[in-house]
């Protein structure tokens, strides 16, 4: 059964916005910084911003993070040639995150996890889902998008009561990812046998017209077969 991620509330693009700032913020540092000159460029950008020098930072920091950005592109591209090997990939893009600032790092640990499940290693994949789920620095979407994926790739094989506690939060009106988190819900309350709820839930995201049309269809089947 195929489960597609879906996005509702714009939160993942507010994010994504935000993140384009700040690189415009370093780019325009960088570009004063190579004007002046690298050591002295430094001196003259913390002089230069007063109480915000830490923006001087940020632009170091930028710099530091070009080569794991240049990784990353690279591996991404090479993912999605014909014949690609998952699970060489999945290993590329968990040695890239392993050195790779905040942000790379978190994008790197999602796709070496999406990579190693599709390879069939799924015990690695699910504790990278996990490893970013866990870890503060990620942005919120991402941390919840990794318990997402969590709940569905451990589906058949973790604890139920770990699974309804980790998708429980992630259905409310304003998550981003809250339809696909309700078809878990469903899934995880037929798993736990409970095939009453499993169809009120179901019923109930057939009925959401704010719910991508994929998605209602899917939960209407699931719950016409809970019928009865």
């Amino acid at each position: 059964m195929e489960r597609r991620l879906c996005l509702g509330d714009g939160t993942a693009l507010s994010d994504i916005f935000d993140e384009l700032q700040e690189e415009v913020r370093a780019e325009r540092m960088r570009r004063l910084a190579l004007r002046w000159g690298s050591a002295l460029g430094v001196v003259a950008l913390v002089a230069a911003a007063g109480a915000g020098g830490w923006q001087g930072w940020r632009w170091y920091q930028s710099r530091q993070s070009e080569q794991a950005a240049a990784l990353f592109l690279e591996t991404s591209r090479a993912a999605e040639q014909p014949g690609a090997d998952p699970a060489t990939l999945g290993e590329r893009f968990a040695q890239i995150a392993s050195g790779a600032p905040d942000g790379y790092r978190t994008l790197a640990r999602l796709r070496a996890a999406a990579l190693k499940a599709e390879a069939g290693d799924r015990a690695a994949a699910l504790a990278l889902w996990d490893a970013v789920a866990q870890d503060p620095k990620a942005g919120e979407v991402y941390r919840e998008l990794a318990s997402l994926m969590w709940v569905m790739n451990g589906l058949d094989s973790e604890d139920t009561g770990a699974l309804a506690s980790r998708v429980a939060p992630l259905s409310g009106a304003k998550k981003p990812w809250r339809y696909s988190a309700q078809e878990m819900q469903g899934l995880v309350a037929l798993r736990q046998g409970q095939k009453d709820e499993a169809r009120k839930t179901f019923q109930a995201l057939a009925a959401d017209e704010t719910a991508p049309q994929g998605l209602r269809d899917r939960a209407a089947r699931l719950a016409a077969g809970l019928e009865g």
